[in-house]
């Protein structure tokens, strides 16, 4: 996230005014100390029987509740052994649950409600720092901040993140998430993946769980990087760092006129570099983000206004305004007040300052880690709920879609002129999109099987979701057709923490060692313990990720082929695309 991560931070409103005002609240709230931690997203109501099982959001993309028959919280791999071994002797599927459990997408549902949940959020310990040999192993519940925390205490540094801090190292890489750099081993953080210790299901002559080891040079290990939690329960991993260094970053303001070339060609000009695209305004927001030398003047810190805590009234208003602006709002309205809170976003360096108060002017220079990922909403301890994150569930605050696809580098410069021809027939739809726009990331050629097969450009919106089923979107049908087009017309692969069902539809297809990692699957768990109906319909195994039901693309659990399929009885009905004819979308 970057810029981005400040999507829809402060809520379109009716008018100028309006919007200071609420702006005025919001960030008189987030200079409030303190903040809750977000709520574990596993719920039991008998101990640990009688379970239910949500992400950070609350919601899957389906909407549908997910159970658990048991849920066990081991705190060391003993104990973990022992957990995997009583689900497998009961003939009960498995899957994980990390701490915060960010994943849009249901890798954390069992299926039905005989299934077993084993959580990490007690296997949170740094087992080792090798300073000599740059190497940190780290329990897999470990939270990214934390692990950055550690190495920078060494005097090292982990080189690519995302830039959020709240997702365990085990979370990040069953979903292979990213920062952005095409330098070095690129943006994923799997790259960094040296070896991993992991719990799989053993015959009953073995204990019905057995721990394997995968150092560097085994075969399976780039199956077990990126695995979708379906191999079975990693205990340790074990990353490879660099010296402590500094970076660089500035946030400039540019015209579009030159985005298309310039898209091809600014991952190789910065190593951290980024953009985000204002389609609406017709300008660019470019990230330069530089490796500088740890003796370099400066101690800047990155603390992103968006996740920074919020004071649960100020959240609660910001959805009210935007649940009026959705059902009564104009795009002008909507356009003018997310140009009004992009502007001042942008003054405010998006959250960065100089020496970790003051933003003084760019270049703000800083250490590592100190600079490449934030989340200051879980620094603090509880505080009764004064202050949440921006997404908590606990609160009727944002809720939001967020879309996360990879084209190939080479043909995002053409898919970026697409974007502007379907921006030009309504540039004010766009701003549905609110201060976000349309990030644009960097991400190598993956060793992981399941990683990017080429070199790519990771693009996320983010956008307005209702809280009922089934309810029409301002501009829906526009952000339907962007996202079948990098999918369909262009080649790219859904991010597989991210997106709304229908992304995954035949998706597994476009990813060459696809088979190889389904044999080690095989290996690893012959019977499916750790597979679910979700993780089956995603890997091509049994089914497909496609809900076809009366008003399944409205949800985005399906490309209409039908009217039925969209919100006739609303006005709705399934149409081609303007720019890309081939998608099909529910249009008014």
């Amino acid at each position: 996230m970057s810029p981005a991560l400040t999507s829809r931070l402060i809520a379109t409103v009716e008018g100028q005014r309006a919007m200071l005002l609420l702006l005025l609240l919001v960030l008189a709230q987030m200079s409030l100390t303190g903040s809750s931690p977000p709520p574990d997203p596993v719920a039991c109501t008998d101990g640990a029987s009688n379970c239910t099982v949500t992400n950070a959001y609350a919601s899957f993309p389906d909407r549908r509740t997910c159970h658990a028959a048991k849920a066990a919280y081991p705190r060391s791999e003993q104990e973990l052994v022992a957990a995997v071994a009583a689900a497998v002797a009961a003939k009960r599927k498995v899957r994980v649950a990390t701490r915060y459990s960010h994943s849009f997408t249901k890798l954390v549902c069992p299926g039905g409600s005989t299934g077993a949940i084993i959580s990490t959020r007690w296997l949170n310990r740094t087992v080792r720092v090798d300073a000599g040999k740059r190497l940190i192993t780290v329990e897999s519940g470990v939270v990214l901040r934390d692990l950055i925390r550690a190495a920078a205490a060494a005097g090292l540094s982990l080189p690519y993140t995302p830039y959020w801090y709240g997702l365990t190292v085990g979370g990040l890489l069953a979903t292979g998430a990213h920062g952005s750099s095409l330098w070095g081993k690129g943006g994923a953080v799997h790259e960094s993946v040296v070896a991993l210790r992991i719990v799989t299901p053993a015959p009953a002559s073995q204990g019905f769980a057995t721990v394997r080891e995968l150092g560097t040079g085994h075969p399976d290990l780039n199956a077990a990087k990126v695995s979708l939690g379906v191999l079975g329960v990693i205990s340790q991993v074990t990353l490879s760092l660099q010296p402590l260094f500094k970076r660089s970053l500035s946030f400039v303001k540019r015209d579009e006129s030159d985005l298309a070339e310039q898209v091809a060609a600014w991952g190789y000009l910065h190593e951290f570099g980024d953009i985000t695209w204002l389609p609406e305004e017709g300008k660019v927001i470019y990230r330069e983000d530089d490796r500088v030398d740890a003796s370099s003047p400066g101690n800047g810190l990155n603390d992103n206004l968006g996740f920074r805590p919020f004071s649960p009234s100020s959240l609660v208003a910001q959805r009210i305004q935007d649940e009026r602006l959705e059902k009564n709002g104009t795009d002008a309205a909507r356009c003018s007040a997310t140009r009004f809170a992009a502007a001042y976003l942008l003054s405010q360096a998006y959250g960065l300052t100089n020496d970790g108060v003051n933003f003084t002017g760019y270049p703000v220079v800083g250490y590592q880690h100190r600079m490449q990922a934030s989340g200051t909403c879980l620094d603090t301890k509880d505080d009764g709920l004064q202050t949440v994150c921006y997404w908590d569930p606990r609160i009727r605050g944002p809720f939001f879609y967020n879309t996360g696809f990879s084209i190939p580098l080479s043909r995002a410069p053409a898919f970026v002129a697409d974007l502007k021809r379907l921006r030009d027939l309504n540039p004010q739809a766009f701003c549905v999109l609110g201060t976000s726009g349309v990030l644009m990331r960097y991400v190598r050629a993956s060793t992981a099987y399941l990683g990017k097969p080429v070199d790519s450009v990771a693009v996320d919106i983010d956008y307005y979701r209702s809280h009922a089923s089934g309810t029409p979107r301002a501009h829906a049908d526009m952000i339907d057709e962007i996202e079948q087009m990098a999918l369909l017309k262009y080649g790219g692969v859904p991010h597989w923490g991210k997106n709304r069902n229908f992304a995954f539809h035949g998706a597994i297809a476009k990813f060459p060692k696809a088979s190889e990692f389904l044999k080690v699957k095989h290996r690893y768990d012959p019977e499916g313990t750790f597979s679910s109906e979700w993780s089956d319909q995603v890997l091509g195994i049994k089914g497909s990720a496609n809900i076809l039901e009366k008003g399944c693309a409205m949800e985005g659990l399906c490309v209409c082929s039908d009217d039925s399929h969209c919100a006739p009885e609303k006005g709705y009905r399934c149409r081609p695309g303007k720019v890309y004819t081939e998608a099909r979308v529910c249009a008014r």
